[in-house]
C-alpha cells in the first residue's frame, strides 16, 4: 500500500508535470471512469474540472488531491491501487471492463497538434478499494474528515500523549489514521523494528524512555522514506520502498542490524514483520491469522 512518503512523492511528481515553472499550468482535457466502483462521488460532475487549470497538487494521509476548475479530485490507492504516468496517451477513449485500469484522466497538449500526457489509477486484484472521490471540498471526503495530524506536525508531548492514552497495541496506534495521519503496514514495522519494540507491546504501559525512542524512530524513518522517494518519477517509487525496506515483506531473511532472522504474524488479511532479536528480546510472536487485534 502506499503509504506518505509514496504518495508524498507522487505529489511531488505530478506537480512538476501540470504545474511546471516554465509553462503554464497543466488543464484538465477528460476524466474517464473505467470501473464504476472507482468513483465514490457523484455530487459533481466530471467536467468541472475542465473548468480551469490545475492550481494545486497536494497530499493529505494517503490521499492525493488535484485542484482544477475549483474542484478537487481526491484519488486513494488503497492497498493495491498505482498511479502511471504517460507523456502522451493514445488518442481515443478506452473501454470499460474488468482489468486493472480504473481511470484516466487526460490533460490538454500544451502545443496544437501535440501529445496529451495524462495518467491512469490502475489496481491490482480481485478486491477493489481503490477510491475516487470528485468534492468541492476535500474534508467532504468522509476519510479525509477522520484524518489526524500529519506526522510531522506532531510534538513529542502530543505525541506521548497520543501513545499514553491508547489502550491497544502500538502498532494499532501507528496504523490509526484518526490517531496520525499517513503511516501504513510497512512503515509501522520499520518505525518498530527501529525502536526496537514489539508490534504487540501495549502503547500505555511503555515506559518514558521507551516512547522517546519509538517518537525518534518514527521521525527518523519517515524522513529517510522521504528523502529516498523525493524526485523519483512515478514509476520508480514502489520498487524504491522495497529496495530501502529493513523489515517488512523480508520474511526468512537476515535482520541488516543484528543478523537474526526476520519472522512473520499473519493475519486474516495482512501481515506483519519483526526482529526477534531487535525487538522481543528473541520470543518468537505467535500467529493470530484469525486475530482482529490489529485490523
Amino acid at each position: 500500500m502506499p503509504e506518505m512518503p509514496e504518495v508524498q512523492g507522487l505529489a511531488d511528481f505530478l506537480r512538476t508535470k501540470l504545474l511546471p515553472e516554465d509553462a503554464p499550468p497543466a488543464r484538465v482535457a477528460d476524466v474517464e471512469v473505467l470501473s464504476f466502483a472507482v468513483l465514490k462521488t457523484a455530487g459533481v460532475p466530471l467536467d468541472a474540472l475542465q473548468a480551469g487549470p490545475v492550481t494545486a497538487v497536494e497530499r493529505r494521509g494517503k490521499y492525493l488531491i488535484i485542484t482544477a476548475g475549483g474542484a478537487h479530485l481526491v484519488m486513494h490507492l488503497a492497498k493495491a491501487g498505482w498511479l502511471r504516468w504517460s507523456d502522451a496517451l493514445k488518442p481515443g477513449k478506452l473501454r470499460p471492463g474488468k482489468g486493472r485500469m480504473a481511470l484516466r484522466v487526460r490533460f490538454a497538449s500544451r502545443e496544437a497538434g501535440g501529445d496529451e500526457p495524462g495518467f491512469d489509477l490502475t489496481e491490482a486484484g480481485t478486491k477493489k478499494s481503490l477510491a475516487v472521490y470528485l468534492v468541492q471540498d476535500p474534508a467532504e471526503v468522509p476519510g479525509i474528515a477522520r484524518l489526524g495530524p500529519e506526522a510531522f506536525d506532531v510534538g513529542f508531548e502530543a505525541f506521548a500523549a497520543l501513545v499514553a492514552g491508547h489502550r491497544g497495541q502500538i502498532k494499532g496506534l501507528l496504523r490509526d489514521q484518526s490517531v496520525i495521519a499517513g503511516i501504513g503496514n510497512a512503515y509501522s514495522d520499520e518505525i518498530l523494528h527501529a525502536a526496537h519494540l514489539s508490534p504487540f507491546a501495549n502503547a500505555s504501559k511503555l515506559h518514558p524512555e521507551e516512547v522517546e525512542r519509538l517518537y525518534q524512530a518514527m521521525r527518523a524513518v519517515l524522513e529517510s522514506a522521504n528523502e529516498n522517494a523525493a524526485g523519483r518519477p512515478a514509476a520508480e517509487l514502489k520498487d524504491s520502498k522495497r529496495r530501502a525496506l529493513r523489515v517488512h515483506a523480508r520474511t526468512g531473511e537476515l535482520c541488516p542490524v543484528c543478523g537474526d532472522t526476520v519472522r512473520e504474524v499473519s493475519f486474516a488479511d495482512s501481515s506483519l514483520q519483526y526482529c526477534p532479536t531487535c525487538q522481543t528480546g528473541g520470543k518468537l510472536l505467535a500467529d493470530r491469522r484469525m486475530s482482529r487485534l490489529l485490523k
